[in-house]
């Protein structure tokens, strides 16, 4: 709904896919607010596509809310940049959406990576001294 509302407001200053891509990225960032204030919380699990076979599926729940939990702890600017380069858009694209220069982009993707890396990195080096 938000889309059919803000086209008419679509000046041609960008690409379209950027200018969806950031009426996207608003809904999310309102809805997400507005979740934080009614205390609800976040499910990034259910949004994953079920694999086949429950093991299968479980390990890949398990997968998906390990990152979306190391995203989360993630400072704002390196969250926004990651989930959008996930999303597949390039980092001229990002920086459209967010109002960054590319190199702004580029910077903040590769220590949000490198975070990521540490996070994830830790957390399965835990697993692995607590089984053995």
């Amino acid at each position: 709904m938000a889309l059919v509302q803000a086209l008419p407001r679509y000046r041609g200053d960008s690409s379209l896919r950027t200018y969806v891509c950031r009426i996207a990225h608003n809904c999310g960032i309102r809805r997400i607010a507005r979740r934080r204030a009614a205390g609800a919380p976040l499910d990034e699990a259910e949004m994953a596509a079920p694999a086949p076979g429950p093991e299968r599926e479980a390990a890949a729940r398990r997968d998906v809310e390990r990152l979306a939990s190391a995203v989360r702890s993630l400072p704002l600017g390196a969250r926004q940049v990651i989930v959008l380069a996930l999303e597949g858009l390039t980092h001229a694209e990002i920086g459209e959406v967010l109002g960054l220069t590319e190199n702004v982009v580029s910077v903040r993707l590769h220590r949000a990576r490198s975070t990521l890396r540490a996070l994830l990195g830790e957390e399965v080096n835990e697993a692995r001294g607590s089984h053995g």
